[in-house]
């Protein structure tokens, strides 16, 4: 695939979510992002609504979770013929803390990325995976 500047913000998500890193995170947002779950899972909001909100949401879930991501599998990676769009097919795997197993949740993602900031995020995440004790692999 060539160089492109939306494989560079997706790589940089990555880091992000592998370090559980939501300032990260949230700086790859235009200040006005959406990030959206179309798969609703119990005690997680439908969607974040600007840069700040991204932040502080993934904070309090991140804080408050045992789950630690250790690699992030790319199935897939599609440009769309919209230059702003990119889907990435992946599965997020890691470790629950204090031994208690491993999980992997698979996902799609779609960004939208606009003068180098995500403007909008679909992420469909495996919510079974995230909800029943992440399930143990």
């Amino acid at each position: 695939m060539t160089d492109s500047p939306l494989l560079d913000v997706l790589a940089r998500y990555q880091r992000a979510m592998l370090r559980l890193d939501a300032d990260a995170l949230a700086e790859l947002y235009a200040p006005d992002g959406v990030h959206e779950f179309p798969f609703r899972f119990p005690g997680f909001p439908a969607r974040f609504e600007g840069r700040e909100a991204i932040r502080a949401g993934y904070k309090a879930a991140w804080s408050g979770t045992p789950a630690r991501p250790t690699g992030i599998e790319e199935t897939g990676v599609h440009l769309s013929t919209d230059p702003e769009v990119l889907v990435a097919e992946q599965t997020v795997r890691g470790e629950i803390a204090g031994g208690r197993g491993e999980f992997a949740i698979p996902g799609l993602l779609v960004l939208r990325v606009r003068d180098g900031l995500i403007v909008h995020a679909r992420d469909y995440m495996d919510g079974l995976a995230v909800t029943g004790g992440l399930r143990e692999q």
